[in-house]
């Protein structure tokens, strides 16, 4: 009963990426739902059920921690695998968005949905065309075709919804997940950009 009465944590996070990367170069990144292990600090990701690109798409994630031993046991490190099974609710590639919720985990969710999206800084929206003309180039990474919008920066928003998760207070769930975007426009700039 404590529980139900325990208030939601509603929370938005983002993280700017270095200048030059743009929303057209990213999206791809972020759209590709199954392998969210190439940018996000976790061991594995894959398809489940669903399919790609498309709402109802299920994605397996798991990372392997490794925790210190209790008084009392034989003094070695344990490593546990914490898993989460998240079903793509909805995907836009216009605006750059994706949401997605949390339908099975062993690390103590009771319910999370999530909104990821790729946002321009500084005023600039999906729509601007550059002075009247359209100025776009065709650019590719990792075999998907998106088109340049000529250097206006970008950030990654993600914003959450859950109950309380077992075992972290609010603070410290949010200073994880600032830590994770982070993780992950570090290394889409790797990714992204030239050597630096």
């Amino acid at each position: 009963m404590e529980e139900e009465n325990k208030p939601k944590w509603d929370y938005t996070a983002s993280v700017e990426l270095a200048a030059g990367l743009t929303e057209t170069q990213v999206w791809p990144l972020l759209e590709d739902f199954c392998n969210l292990h190439k940018w996000f600090p976790i061991d594995t990701c894959y398809q489940v059920d669903g399919v790609p690109g498309q709402p109802g798409l299920i994605r397996y994630t798991a990372a392997t921690t490794t925790t210190t031993p209790s008084s009392g046991s034989d003094g070695h490190d344990v490593k546990v695998i914490k898993w989460a099974k998240e079903k793509l609710l909805m995907i836009d590639p216009i605006q750059r968005c994706l949401s997605y919720e949390v339908i099975d985990n062993n690390i103590g969710m009771k319910s999370y949905v999530a909104t990821i999206k790729v946002l321009p800084i500084n005023g600039h929206d999906n729509n601007d065309d550059h002075n009247g003309t359209n100025q776009q180039c065709l650019i590719v990474v990792d075999n998907a075709v998106a088109y340049s919008d000529h250097g206006f920066p970008c950030k990654i928003e993600l914003s959450f919804v859950c109950d309380p998760v077992e075992g972290w207070k609010l603070e410290d769930f949010v200073a994880y997940v600032e830590y994770c975007l982070q993780f992950m426009a570090n290394k889409m700039e790797d990714a992204l950009l030239p050597i630096r």
